[in-house]
């Protein structure tokens, strides 16, 4: 593929970048090799990291289509990475047509294909913005242009606030958007957490953030459910991945869940 045309000039090439990484593992071709030997090498120390993507990318789409049908139809997916198949807005859409979405990536590269997959999708944004400053979000143009805060919407960190790692700032992320919802609205979270990890793949863990272009912080499940202060879990509550609402019981991992690595949960902001 010409990378000339999905990729800024000022983007580094030669370090590993997480969104790449993920894109990777769920089968997209917006990667680089460098991305791709990053992930290999992690990958064959635990080759269930690969699939723990997929687990990932399963429990949001079971979170979208619970929101839906909890009469939720607007969205801020936070840390969206790069458009791969299944989208919010996908998701969404499908299930309300008039459903409205907007994203929001600190990565130019995800942010740009995103606008280009999304140029003629009213309903659906994408915005390049940083998590770590809530406000500069809820301030921006096309934020303010598709969600109304006044009514209940939904604020997806889907496998992002692990790129956050300074506790401060990813908790203030949460709580300021949080207090910006209205009543009856929902905070879901996926996030990685290497607790039950062999020491040998923390290791690889460890090396792989040493070069990548972000740093990760793999949070206690403690840690995690602090992100959830001020909300009511809804049931199952904090749990790993395949256990969150499974669609059946050959869902992968759902018999093992402790190997997609990665703790999910939704909460709902009460009256």
């Amino acid at each position: 593929m010409d990378t000339t045309t999905w990729v800024p000039d000022e983007i580094p090439l030669d370090r590993p970048n997480a969104a790449r990484i993920y894109d990777y593992y769920l089968g997209g071709y917006h990667n680089f090799e460098v991305d791709r030997l990053a992930a290999d090498r992690l990958a064959e120390t635990n080759p269930d990291v690969r699939l723990a993507s997929w687990v990932n990318r399963a429990f949001l789409r079971r979170c979208v289509r619970f929101l839906v049908e909890q009469g939720i139809d607007q969205f801020l997916d936070i840390g969206s990475g790069i458009p791969t198949v299944g989208n919010v807005h996908e998701i969404a859409q499908a299930a309300e047509p008039s459903a409205r979405v907007v994203y929001v990536d600190i990565d130019p590269v995800a942010v740009t294909h995103s606008q280009a997959m999304l140029r003629d999708n009213p309903r659906a944004a994408a915005i390049h913005a940083d998590a770590r400053q809530p406000d500069q979000i809820l301030d921006h143009a096309e934020v303010r242009r598709l969600l109304d805060w006044r009514q209940p919407a939904a604020v997806l960190f889907i496998a992002l606030l692990h790129l956050v790692p300074d506790d401060d700032q990813a908790y203030h992320a949460v709580v300021t958007l949080r207090d910006a919802l209205a009543a009856g609205s929902y905070v879901a979270i996926s996030h990685p957490s290497y607790e039950d990890a062999s020491p040998t793949f923390l290791e690889q863990v460890n090396k792989l953030t040493a070069a990548a272009a972000s740093r990760y912080q793999y949070r206690t499940l403690a840690k995690i459910g602090r992100f959830f202060d001020g909300l009511d879990l809804v049931e199952p509550g904090l749990v790993y991945t395949p256990r969150w609402r499974p669609e059946s019981p050959q869902d992968l991992f759902v018999d093992d869940p402790q190997r997609a690595f990665c703790f999910a949960g939704v909460g709902l902001k009460p009256s």
